[in-house]
């Protein structure tokens, strides 16, 4: 069975839990997915996060998540790819390409221009590949401020 890249569909839900818990290791920081927002963020009545799935013999061994958000400074809707991960085993097989790819082609769909997305500053195989796609780095720096529910 050939590796493919598709769309997420709701029975891939168990392995994306698994898959974004791993990608949060691979970038030494701790995720804790909660299963039913995290569904509801992608297969709800109303999606905020689009998400596709990398398959190598029928197994999901990788995912991309982005959203749409709106640059100021372009006046014009973007893509922030906010992950794309492959396990070790699924990589240097040209699927962090496809995924890119379907990326890319959702947002030509949509009348989108620019992608957007980060990646730490350690993982130097990410940068060659993310160039090698013939995206440019910006310098800045990424700040987080965690708020208490109910505030801000």
């Amino acid at each position: 069975m050939p590796a493919l890249v598709r769309r997420a569909a709701p029975g891939d839900m168990q392995a994306l839990l698994e898959l974004v818990s791993e990608h949060a290791a691979f970038e030494q920081a701790t995720a804790r997915p909660d299963a039913q927002a995290l569904s509801e963020a992608i297969f709800g009545p109303r999606p905020r996060l689009l998400c596709w799935v990398a398959a190598v013999q029928g197994a999901v061994a990788g995912y991309m998540t982005a959203t749409c958000d709106f640059s100021t400074w372009q006046a014009r809707p973007f893509l922030y790819m906010d992950c794309l991960y492959l396990r070790a085993t699924a990589r240097n097989q040209g699927l962090g390409a496809r995924l890119l790819d379907a990326l890319r082609e959702h947002a030509r769909l949509a009348g989108i221009t620019r992608l957007q997305w980060q990646t730490p500053e350690w993982n130097q195989a990410a940068a060659r590949f993310y160039r090698r796609r013939g995206a440019r780095e910006l310098r800045k720096r990424r700040f987080v401020l965690e708020l208490e529910e109910g505030e801000g």
